[in-house]
């Protein structure tokens, strides 16, 4: 058996520079230096390097070099698996960033975002520093002691959140291990967050490697077609149906079913909403699109939800958002139909469940319905109702007076007006997620790129250097609150010393604006979500900090372009998408009404309200509760 003796460190880089993913057309032999033609798994690696990385797997990068295995440096550990995160979703999951980090405060930085990755079903693989295995010294700088329990560190925190999880702790280890890695990692059910802890000693060890574990391997993401009898009993089902709907999520965008999608909404007339996940997978103006669903969708959608008797899910999990907390589908007997990849998210809601591809299911479906349509009555209805909601986006977006200093929504319309079918709008967390789901015209199948199953704050702004790293032809615009930005500012200096052209839209609303309104409707009376100063009474209703954004991320290499009204923004917002630098155009906006003339939310959201309280506020609130709850419903 022919050897390479090599670290533990340099064997994985070398190891992860040769696996591959193919998927429809197969990787062919012979490609550039000889390496399959397929997409590379690891395409990179993300790093800060401590005492617990530097010696092992940063040398194992330095030595291999930028053709073996890009680099890419970071400010924040979270950070670089938002970034990884947003690479990953745009290469539609084919194409991954690895992550490593030192020891410690390093390793743990890596929960949230590893969070993030999993809850999305997104795949990154984290490469974080342990403490010695061989124990020379016990304990060492930054090491966790557990009184019951010597092999545990703080990288256990990292078990929950991953997908795959292993340790180790002696060289021939690795071999399974990164075997295991990939396999996750490439897989569309398991994906998400994997980790492969890796001791500081063992990192550098030398061992003596079988030269087949760096052969080039190719991962075939499979593309499954739907049991045929449950195929026959979702046509019944949708046959049968009256006023069915379809709810497009993540799963079309990540199969790359948008086609399929079109073509089943063509043939049927069924009208088709989404979530936050799949918005984009029918264009805007699509006479099927009937927009976002759910506690921040549309009247249109969410009416249509109502009074659905079939619900048709594709690629979605049901979040409470999506469902109105269980109160959405209110048609006694409405059934569900559920074409997942995951047997899990299948059988959600007591559905016929169809695990399969989307494309290849929807494909299926689409031939199985030949020569059945929605009556013409119900394609007129939910096309009159679509009218009515553009006309409410068009009055959200227009600002009669460009001197005035704009709302959200005129930001977004501003927006709109500027941007082309290839541009990429990422957003995360705040009340811009609300205003985007329900208003923004997808155009493109990846321009709305909306983090809602993490809804994690500071993801905006690395995400939009993933995104752009996978897409370098794509403008992309990280659409960023002030609260937001406070929490992650650091990957700006990622982006200019990498010269990647990303523009970021910076609001300034001085506070928690979407948390500061849930406060309202659920007694809480905004308290803690304000950025002012502390009043007399010891509240936060004095004047507004003196906080300057703007002067912030110029500070940080950024050129900033500051809009103080709606003519100034509109030619901020163009001179930013020419410009090739990173460039922040900064805005102060208006209180206005989210959508004004909208009627109320039909889409109720669950948060508890205290049921004892003396301040009125908490006092109507609950009522208000124990109205809306009354309507919550389990789909048996």
């Amino acid at each position: 058996m022919t050897t390479r003796r090599l670290t533990v460190a340099q064997a994985l880089v070398t190891f992860l520079a040769h696996q591959y993913t193919e998927r429809d057309t197969p990787a062919a032999p012979g490609g550039q230096d000889g390496a399959p033609t397929g997409h590379r798994l690891i395409s990179a690696c993300w790093g800060i390097f401590g005492h617990g990385n530097v010696a092992g797997v940063g040398q194992a990068l330095l030595e291999a070099g930028p053709e073996r295995m890009p680099y890419l440096q970071g400010r924040n550990e979270q950070a670089m698996v938002h970034a990884a995160v947003g690479y990953a979703r745009q290469r539609d999951r084919l194409s991954a960033h690895a992550v490593t980090t030192s020891i410690g405060p390093g390793a743990t930085n890596l929960v949230t975002g590893a969070a993030l990755a999993t809850v999305n079903r997104l795949p990154v693989l984290l490469l974080p520093g342990d403490i010695f295995a061989t124990r020379p010294a016990d304990p060492v700088l930054q090491q966790l002691e557990v009184p019951y329990a010597g092999d545990v560190s703080v990288n256990d925190a990292l078990r929950p959140v991953s997908r795959y999880f292993d340790r180790v702790t002696r060289p021939e280890a690795l071999i399974p291990a990164a075997l295991q890695a990939m396999r996750v990692l490439a897989d569309p059910v398991e994906t998400g967050a994997v980790t492969l802890a890796l001791p500081q000693d063992v990192q550098a060890e030398a061992y003596d490697w079988p030269e087949e574990f760096f052969a080039d391997r190719v991962w075939r993401v499979p593309r499954p077609a739907p049991d045929a009898a449950a195929l026959a009993e979702a046509v019944r089902a949708v046959r049968a149906a009256e006023r069915p709907l379809i709810i497009a999520g993540g799963g079309v965008h990540h199969s790359e079913a948008e086609d399929a999608l079109r073509a089943l909404a063509d043939a049927t007339g069924i009208p088709v909403a989404s979530t936050q996940a799949g918005k984009g997978s029918l264009r805007h103006d699509h006479p099927a699109d009937v927009g976002g669903i759910g506690h921040t969708g549309t009247a249109t959608a969410d009416a249509l939800a109502a009074r659905a008797d079939l619900v048709l899910g594709v690629g979605i999990r049901y979040t409470d958002f999506t469902t109105a907390s269980a109160t959405l589908f209110a048609v006694p007997g409405v059934r569900f139909v559920n074409l997942n990849i995951a047997s899990f998210d299948a059988h959600k809601l007591a559905a016929v469940s169809l695990v399969a591809d989307a494309r290849t299911g929807l494909e299926a479906l689409t031939e199985a319905l030949s020569g059945h349509r929605v009556p013409q009555a119900y394609e007129a209805e939910y096309g009159a109702a679509k009218a009515r909601w553009e006309s409410l986006v068009d009055a959200a977006y227009a600002a009669p007076d460009d001197s005035a200093r704009p709302s959200q929504t005129q930001v977004l319309g501003a927006l709109d007006a500027i941007v082309g079918d290839q541009d990429v709008i990422i957003n995360a967390a705040g009340s811009l997620p609300g205003d985007l789901h329900k208003l923004w015209r997808a155009r493109s199948r990846r321009q709305y790129h909306l983090e809602y199953g993490y809804s994690c704050m500071g993801y905006e702004i690395p995400a939009a250097i993933g995104v752009r790293l996978a897409a370098p032809d794509r403008p992309v615009w990280a659409l960023v609150g002030d609260g937001t930005y406070l929490m992650m500012p650091t990957e700006i200096v990622t982006a200019v010393q990498e010269g990647v052209n990303i523009n970021i839209v910076l609001v300034q609303n001085h506070g928690y604006a979407s948390i500061g309104g849930l406060s309202e409707q659920t007694g809480g009376e905004r308290f803690g979500t304000a950025y002012r100063y502390r009043a007399a009474d010891a509240s936060y209703t004095g004047d507004p900090l003196p906080v300057d954004l703007a002067a912030n991320a110029a500070s940080l290499g950024m050129h900033v372009i500051r809009a103080a009204t709606v003519g100034d923004l509109r030619a901020a917002l163009a001179a930013a998408r020419a410009d090739e630098r990173p460039t922040c155009v900064y805005v102060e906006t208006a209180t206005a009404d989210t959508v004004p003339g909208a009627p109320a939310a039909q889409a109720w959201w669950d948060v508890p309200v205290a049921e004892i309280a003396t301040r009125p506020a908490a006092v109507e609130a609950r009522k208000d509760y124990d109205r809306h709850v009354t309507a919550r419903r389990r789909h048996l």
